[in-house]
Order: structure tokens, then sequence, then C-alpha cells
């Protein structure tokens, strides 16, 4: 026996299922009707799918352990607020569900792991908005804690697409110059010009000690300023608050200055956080924190740091075993050892002098970029 609504054919409800909802309508609490159950059950699927496709993302693509747990939280709070019971089992009906049928031309096509999550992302919030919405016809108090739901999940989408934003920007970045004024051979405008006309976009770090704040800032501006014209990412060492003064990409922390934490609660979530680190355990400190990307050196004896200790290629290799976030060699670097650097997993060398005390500073670059491209181990 078949009902008929608005042209489309599918099964009635059994009064068998009928009298099953009708018996389990107080286990969480509250009665719903048996169309609303399947409508509740269904997204309260798909919002726990997506959660866990988020989850899964953080923990084993980007080794973001914060965001990890935020989503495993998320999880956890919709299972609370909505238990799945025989209430919500007995409604589904996946045979009768004629939306199981509809497809779109895209729906089976991600071009990357960031595409599945940023379509679980909107997923999520959709399947929360649905389930608020028509809570609000049986249960007033449901709805007001999915709705917190909702808006967390929110906040979490945010973090993790700019978390991957800032990833991926910099895991296809080979190149990253410090740039500290008196060593340029040339004016550091000319610098950053020349390098950027002859690899196209890279990262470049402000380096400058001694300066008062006034002359931070404004050479701090006209920095971010000349890389933002060239198309380059603006780093600026160690000052977070002359980072966000002047609208920098970013900041770069050592070992000595605020940690990631600390750190990122004044630069906040969209500009790029990383660390210098000069040890594996120094490196394991760091990751657990979250930062963008992890700077690993010196991997040779460099006359910017003449007493450290050379970390070496081999440090690289190692910490390049414990994560897949962008991994920056720095240190000593120049054409003709950084491909022992990205050979080691590095997905970017960080180089000073033998680019900024150059004469041709483009040439330089396309020399160390060559080396990425023909290095055995590319890092992913």
């Amino acid at each position: 026996m078949v009902g008929v609504k608005c042209g489309i054919i599918r099964p009635e409800k059994s009064p068998r299922t009928a009298d099953f909802l009708r018996r389990n309508e107080n286990v969480m609490g509250f009665s719903m009707d048996s169309s609303v159950a399947r409508i509740i059950d269904a997204n309260f699927n798909r919002a726990r799918e997506a959660l866990r496709v988020m989850e899964e993302y953080a923990r084993f693509v980007i080794d973001h352990e914060a965001l990890a747990k935020r989503l495993k939280e998320l999880r956890h709070g919709l299972a609370a607020a909505l238990v799945e019971t025989n209430q919500l089992l007995a409604a589904r009906d996946t045979a009768g569900d004629v939306g199981t049928l509809n497809e779109t031309e895209c729906e089976y096509r991600r071009t990357d792991t960031a595409s599945v999550v940023r379509a679980a992302g909107k997923r999520l919030g959709e399947a929360l908005r649905v389930i608020e919405e028509y809570a609000k016809t049986f249960d007033e108090q449901l709805a007001r804690r999915v709705e917190k739901l909702r808006y967390a999940a929110y906040d979490v989408e945010r973090d993790l697409n700019l978390c991957m934003e800032h990833s991926n920007r910099l895991a296809d970045v080979g190149l990253y110059v410090l740039i500290t004024e008196s060593m340029c051979a040339k004016p550091w405008r000319d610098v950053i010009r020349s390098v950027t006309d002859a690899v196209g976009g890279c990262v470049f770090q402000m380096r400058e000690k001694g300066q008062s704040d006034a002359e931070l800032v404004n050479r701090a501006g006209a920095f971010v300023d000349c890389c933002r014209s060239a198309g380059a990412v603006s780093i600026i060492n160690d000052r977070c608050d002359i980072a966000v003064a002047t609208t920098a990409d970013g900041v770069h922390v050592g070992q000595d200055d605020l940690n990631i934490t600390a750190a990122r609660k004044i630069v906040g979530p969209r500009r790029i956080v990383g660390i210098s680190t000069h040890s594996l355990e120094q490196a394991q400190t760091a990751l657990a924190m979250n930062p963008d990307y992890v700077a690993v050196g010196p991997m040779f004896s460099t006359p910017l740091k003449p007493d450290s200790k050379v970390a070496s290629p081999r440090c690289m290799r190692e910490v390049a075993d414990l994560t897949s976030i962008p991994k920056v060699g720095i240190g000593g670097i120049n054409a003709e050892n950084a491909g022992e650097v990205f050979d080691a997993g590095a997905n970017c060398v960080a180089v000073c002098s033998a680019i900024i005390a150059s004469d041709d500073p483009g040439a330089v670059s396309r020399s160390i970029l060559d080396a990425r491209r023909q290095s055995t181990q590319p890092a992913v």
C-alpha cells in the first residue's frame, strides 16, 4: 500500500513502526512526530559523520592536537545532547528515503583532502541548523543546546580552514628569505623585488635588531607593503605587537621569545605563527603547541650564530618523521647545500646572507629552488 504526495510515490509508515515510536517517545524526555524523528535522525548522523571527517583531518593530516580535541568534544557534546535512542532508530527508513536517489555532478569529486574537510564543515553547519529548527517543535531546551553547538562548530570550522590555508600556503613555498638591511648588498626593497621577479611568491622575514619601537613600526610597515605588492608572505621576527600593528602575514618566535600559545593569543588565528627549534626535543615541545610551521637549525654553521650547535640535516629528517606541517631548514644554507636540506624532508629553506649579500639575489634564489626540484625526497 502506498501514499502519494506531491507526485512522489513512497511507502507509508507501517502501523507497527508508528506504535513503536509512540512507546519510545519518552526515552529522551520528549516526543516528536515520526517524520520529525526521521529528520532529526538523518541530520544527527550527518553532523556526527562530518565532525569525524574533520577530526581525522586535524589528527592525521595536519597533526593539530588542539583542533582534533575540539572536534572530538563537539562530537561528544552532540551525542550527549541528542542520544541515539530507539525512537530515532525506529524512525530510520533508508529504503523509503526518496533523497537517497538525488545526486549532483560534483558530489563524488573532491580535488584534495582540504576540499573534503571544507565540504564536511558546510554539511556540519547545515545539519545542526536543521536539528535546531525542528527541535523547536517539541523541545526548546534541546534547540538551545544545539544552537550553542552550532556556534562552536562555526568557530572550529573557521580555525580549521585557517590552519589548512596556512599549511597549504607554506607547503607550496620553497624559499624563505631573512631580510636584515645592514647585510644587504642592495637596498632591501630591491632584494625583495629581485627575488620575487626571479622565483615568484616566497616568504620574507624582517629581522632587525637594536631599533626603537618607532623605527621598527615604520620599517615593518614599509616591509609589509613591499611584500604584499610583490605577492610574497611577510613575517616579522620576534615582535607579535609589530606584526599586528603593521598587518603582517605572521610572526616568527625563537626559543627565548613568547611561546606559540601566547603568540597566537596576540596575533589571532588568521596570522601565521612559526618557531625556531634547534633539536628534536625542542621540535617535539613546539609541535605540541601547534605552530603553522617549524624551523629547524642551524643546518650548517652560520656567521649569524657562530656559537650555535649545528643541528644538521639529520635533525631535519628526525623532525620530518614527526609531523606533516611545513618544515623550514635554517642556518648556513646556500645554493650548494640546499639540496641536502630538501632531501632530509624540508618543505622550505630559510636563507639570509647567501641571497641578500649577493649582487644577484634572483639568480641565487633560482639556484636554491633548482635544488628543491632536484631533491631525491621532496616533502609533500
